[in-house]
């Protein structure tokens, strides 16, 4: 169902590492906003395809990509959940968004690197990941790479709502 035609269309962007409860934000604005969640995990999961498959990630999230403005375009709320550890990503993303004349929100959420693990590790034993888990080591790896939004980034998606 399409928002109302005087709505503008929202494209809800959030941003954190593994453990950081991404998905867990996404299904609740999905529900709340009558939106269409973008989440590329569900997608190599429901195909059969290993999490871990950089090359298939990459296809699915073009996809979803390509998915997300054609329904920007059609008046539909869409949130992206591809974690956009830097802020290049976000920012392609957020022009992408605008082009198409979608309001554009950023969602950054974090937690201590302690408690990412505990996250994930308790996400492990409800058998809710892939073939292998991520691994301590790659979460403090990633912890290092990750680039958090600053009030500068967060003042450009301000400025044009």
């Amino acid at each position: 169902m399409a928002n109302d035609i005087s709505e503008q269309a929202r494209l809800i962007i959030i941003t954190g590492l593994p453990g950081s409860g991404k998905t867990t934000l996404a299904k609740e604005l999905a529900l709340a906003m009558n939106a269409v969640r973008m989440c590329p995990d569900d997608w190599l999961m429901a195909s059969g395809i290993d999490l871990w498959d950089g090359g298939a990630r990459a296809q699915i999230e073009a996809t979803q990509g390509d998915l997300a403005l054609d329904l920007l375009r059609n008046g539909r709320n869409v949130i992206i959940e591809w974690g956009l550890w830097t802020r290049a990503e976000r920012d392609t993303l957020r022009d992408s968004g605008r082009s198409v004349g979608a309001v554009v929100e950023l969602r950054y959420l974090t937690a201590p690197i302690d408690e990412l693990w505990q996250r994930i590790v308790q996400r492990d034993l409800e058998g809710r990941w892939g073939a292998r888990s991520i691994r301590r080591e790659e979460l403090e790896k990633w912890a290092a790479l990750f680039e958090p939004p600053t009030e500068t980034e967060f003042r450009a998606y301000d400025a044009a709502n």
